[in-house]
């Protein structure tokens, strides 16, 4: 097969992001990414998200104005679910178990009142980086895209902002999640630890109290506070 380059520019991510990650994209193992992501779409493979919006936490933050990173892991494997924000769902679709029972433990930490919009992208407007550990998956195959290289790639990320950013608070929820604490400077930033919102964790998730426990860390740092319910208009 005829060798594979990239050219950083031609990452469809903001300029910040991609000058942030440059190294990354010319390594080898993203080039076997992309490798590997060419021929499932030549062998008639359908992937979630859509190639579009594969970098979509990305443009939606700025890395200047980051605050959180809620780690999640996989994509939504169903057809109309994945948007390149993790636990999120476009406005319209049926929200998943995982985000219900994170909307629970909203309305019992803030009030919030469950409801049936589950696109986050306001929280990522804000300064979340809702990220998954795997950026990409085969319709209907739960975690088949996990052993791309795309783990390599995010704890990149998470290593670099570590080592770069200071006061960040990373939400790490989960076994997976909580693995990646590793990455992490805890000296320099916050890291706030749950069950997985999964119903398969039980109730290890609720009571976590990680929203107000955010909001209270970023009004103590001088950061603007997140407005958690979902249809907030940003």
């Amino acid at each position: 097969m005829q060798e594979i380059t990239i050219d950083p520019q031609s990452i469809k991510i903001n300029s910040d992001w991609r000058e942030f990650l440059k190294e990354e994209f010319t390594k080898p193992y993203f080039l076997g990414i992309k490798k590997r992501y060419i021929e499932a779409l030549r062998q008639g493979k359908t992937i979630y998200p859509p190639a579009k919006l594969t970098f979509h936490a990305f443009n939606l933050t700025p890395l200047n104005e980051l605050k959180i990173v809620l780690l999640g892991q996989d994509p939504y494997h169903g057809p109309h679910q994945a948007m390149g924000l993790s636990f999120s769902v476009p406005s319209g679709v049926k929200i998943p178990p995982s985000l219900l029972n994170i909307y629970k433990e909203l309305r019992e930490d803030l009030g919030i009142e469950i409801h049936k919009n589950g696109d986050l992208s306001s929280w990522a407007k804000q300064g979340i980086l809702l990220l998954n550990s795997t950026l990409s998956v085969e319709a209907n195959k739960p975690a088949s895209h996990s052993d791309w290289g795309w783990q390599e790639f995010s704890d990149a990320i998470i290593k670099r902002l570590s080592l770069e950013k200071e006061g960040l608070i990373f939400l790490l929820w989960g076994n997976h999640a909580r693995s990646k604490k590793a990455l992490i400077d805890t000296q320099k930033h916050f890291v706030l630890e749950a069950a997985h919102p999964s119903p398969l964790a039980r109730k290890g998730f609720l009571g976590c109290g990680h929203f107000s426990k955010s909001n209270a860390l970023l009004k103590k740092l001088g950061k603007g506070e997140i407005k958690w319910n979902s249809n907030a208009t940003i």
